[in-house]
């Protein structure tokens, strides 16, 4: 049996206790050896749920411990770059969670201090490892739908009513564009295998919610006259779709960013002049294919799919798309 990577997990956030922690441990490749927080008695109590063998009452006694190879950091936005640097200048590989910083500089520096110190960086955006999205690639490439024209995405959710959630913190890096704009972003340009040129956006920043933006609207403008058109929000009825429309057809994703089971509508859908059709490729676990991939990438060199720099890259359209909202201007992004 080839050895596992050993795992350490800087945070006991929902979506580190929900999805990502029982993902390594579903995986081939991984265990989770230790978890911290800054409540000792939360890391243990954690740790005793999930199964864990070690808890701390501190992130730096985590990456302090030498058997610990690898961090997943899914604490807030604005801890991501100080804890992303401490690991990497303690030796550990890092999984960051979306969104990697609070801007493009930030991400740059991270990464480029990962790459000083050896180690690996990848941003958790981990719906981008399932394969429905390279049968969409394989679809767009064949010509089936002809040219794209357009790419429709949305992603939305109603949690407006928890004050407290650091989502709608200004200084912890809150906001809807951060949550949730990331993914039909990072979608349109993995589908296309462009960067945009510029972006305009129309947002509701909220007075009750630390003036975050709980709603965005924008236009982000790819080269050849195609177009993202998309919207993000967490204050309205819950959604995560996307199409991408052709000169001879169209592409449906229903449900296109979220968790499967066998009970998951159509994953794609195919709209011609000709024909209708439905496709499933497979029932996987986006967040365990992402613990296989990294762990590859760790213990036998085999290259991840999403480059560091693809991170700085969605971080510049984020940056964009805040500003335009901010200012109520069209924005042209800053090439590297």
């Amino acid at each position: 049996m080839s050895r596992l990577l050993q795992w350490g997990i800087l945070g006991t956030s929902t979506i580190a206790r929900n999805a990502v922690i029982p993902a390594i441990q579903q995986s081939e490749r991984g265990e989770v050896l230790a978890i911290a927080s800054r409540s000792k008695e939360k890391a243990e109590a954690i740790a005793e749920e999930l199964d864990i063998p070690r808890s701390y009452g501190s992130y730096e006694e985590l990456i302090a411990d030498p058997e610990i190879e690898a961090v997943y950091i899914p604490l807030p936005n604005h801890m991501h770059k100080e804890w992303t640097i401490r690991a990497a200048q303690a030796g550990k590989h890092v999984l960051c969670e979306k969104p990697a910083a609070l801007n493009a500089d930030e991400s740059s520096e991270m990464i480029q201090i990962c790459k000083e110190y050896g180690v690996i960086f990848a941003e958790a955006i981990m719906y981008r490892y399932h394969p429905k999205h390279r049968r969409v690639e394989e679809i767009i490439a064949s010509g089936e739908i002809g040219t794209v024209r357009a790419i429709h995405g949305n992603f939305t959710c109603n949690t407006a009513d928890d004050k407290e959630n650091v989502r709608f913190k200004r200084e912890m890096g809150g906001g809807s564009l951060f949550d949730l704009g990331v993914y039909p972003i990072s979608a349109a340009r993995m589908y296309l295998g462009q960067e945009p040129e510029a972006v305009t956006v129309h947002a509701l920043f909220s007075d009750e919610h630390d003036g975050v933006d709980m709603m965005a609207s924008g236009l982000i403008e790819f080269p050849g006259g195609v177009a993202l058109t998309f919207d993000c929000g967490m204050w309205a009825s819950g959604r995560a779709e996307m199409e991408i429309l052709g000169t001879e057809g169209r592409i449906e994703l229903p449900k296109v960013f979220g968790w499967e089971n066998s009970d998951i509508p159509p994953q794609i859908i195919v709209h011609t002049d000709s024909i209708s059709r439905e496709e499933r490729v497979s029932v996987s676990n986006s967040f365990v294919l992402q613990a296989e991939t990294f762990a590859s990438a760790v213990l036998e060199g085999t290259p991840l799919p999403f480059e560091p720099e693809n991170t700085v890259n969605n971080m510049r359209v984020i940056d964009a798309c805040l500003e335009s909202a901010r200012t109520r201007q069209r924005i042209v992004i800053n090439k590297a």
